[in-house]
């Protein structure tokens, strides 16, 4: 099997035991007694520690080699949710409860964040190491795929395994992770050659002039996405009047739907054209804008997921941007690289939840409202700085 193969294996098996968690958090900690601010602080606690770890991972993996770095992240992912399973069974037993029950439950948040934020700078270094540079934008859109894929899948295996009791997909994802460590131990090559690593880890800042725009257009992308999604389930059911039931079957389809065309898009189309970074870019950007825009002014249950389509097509713009990152620094800076662009990921999750939410409360159209901004300030930065991702 291909590297570019064994990557994707890889990234969607973590992916996919992440996101089997999704659709169970909320009832878990209801039926441990946990509020719903509680729950939030898990997920924003996670992203926090991949904003502050991320870079750190990146750097550590020029020196210390990609295999190592991505199976420390993926044992580490393994124990926090094993722990995590073990925690909620004790609250189940009623030997934990209360601020004890959540302080414990939320350290097992937290380390899952430190580890789980070696395995995407990591695995983005080794796919820059494995691919000359005129080919990286067609494979990072692989681990886009990967990415979506795995977003789209875990839900639904969560949902089915929780008919056996809501902890068995929390102890399925950390088996799902052991095996995927059993995986990566056994059949992915080192691709950072001893003599070719450095004594110490490079140091490439934020403020580097070669990433910093980058950086911002990554934040900006992420950012809108996730404002929009945190609150995507509130706006159908608002605008078109649905109840709970109607509510999840709307929002669920719509989003396979916006899931699979973003698959497609990165997986089949971005592999196909073989367009520059710059090229996807200049498209993958008026498309997220169009599509925030519709979300605006959208009537119906069909204009509002042709709006979710037009987002599905427009993350294009993620790989454009994942391989502009890589191309603008040297091969002995991709690990460091890799890692600010998971930080700057991570802090979109962090501020989308708390912004998208906020402005909801004040007026439903505000959080897509928000969004076009994001991406129109980012597009016309984009159009006036013509260096900016030349795809070279």
């Amino acid at each position: 099997m291909k590297p570019l193969s064994l990557l994707f294996l890889t990234l969607f098996n973590s992916i996919l035991g992440l996101s089997v968690l999704f659709p169970i958090l909320g009832p878990l900690s209801r039926e441990l007694g946990l509020s719903e601010v509680q729950v939030g602080l898990f997920s924003t606690g996670y992203a926090l520690m991949q904003f502050v770890l991320s870079p750190y991972w990146g750097r550590q993996s020029e020196v210390v080699g990609r295999k190592p770095i991505l199976l420390l992240g993926i044992l580490g992912f393994a124990a926090s949710f094993f722990l995590f399973a073990f925690f909620a069974w004790l609250g189940y037993q009623k030997a934990l409860s209360g601020w004890g029950l959540f302080a414990a439950m939320l350290a097992t948040r937290l380390l899952g964040g430190a580890f789980s934020s070696a395995t995407l700078p990591t695995t983005q270094a080794y796919l820059a190491d494995i691919t000359p540079r005129e080919q990286r934008t067609q494979n990072f859109a692989v681990l886009g795929a990967a990415f979506g894929l795995g977003i789209i899948f875990g839900p639904a295996l969560g949902a089915g395994l929780a008919h056996w009791g809501l902890l068995v997909p929390v102890v399925f994802s950390a088996g799902l992770a052991l095996l995927n460590a059993l995986f990566v131990w056994r059949v992915l090559p080192e691709s950072r050659r001893l003599e070719a690593r450095p004594a110490s880890p490079p140091r490439l800042s934020w403020a580097d002039p070669r990433i910093l725009p980058l950086l911002a257009v990554g934040l900006a992308v992420n950012l809108a996405s996730i404002a929009m999604e945190q609150t995507v389930a509130f706006l159908y059911q608002d605008r078109l009047a649905l109840s709970p039931a109607q509510t999840a079957q709307a929002v669920g389809l719509a989003l396979v739907v916006f899931g699979v065309v973003g698959v497609l898009v990165q997986g089949v189309w971005v592999r196909a054209v073989r367009w520059s970074p710059r090229r996807l870019l200049g498209l993958g950007l008026p498309l997220l804008l169009l599509g925030y825009l519709g979300l605006v002014f959208a009537p119906s249950f069909g204009w509002l997921t042709a709006s979710l389509v037009l987002l599905g097509l427009g993350s294009m713009a993620s790989p454009g941007l994942t391989a502009a990152q890589s191309l603008a620094v040297s091969d002995e800076e991709q690990g460091a690289v890799a890692g600010l662009s998971s930080a700057a990921q991570a802090l979109g999750r962090m501020l989308g939840p708390v912004v998208g939410t906020s402005l909801y409360g004040l007026s439903p159209a505000y959080p897509y409202v928000f969004s076009a901004l994001l991406i129109g300030l980012a597009l016309v930065f984009f159009l006036s700085r013509p260096q900016v991702a030349g795809g070279r």
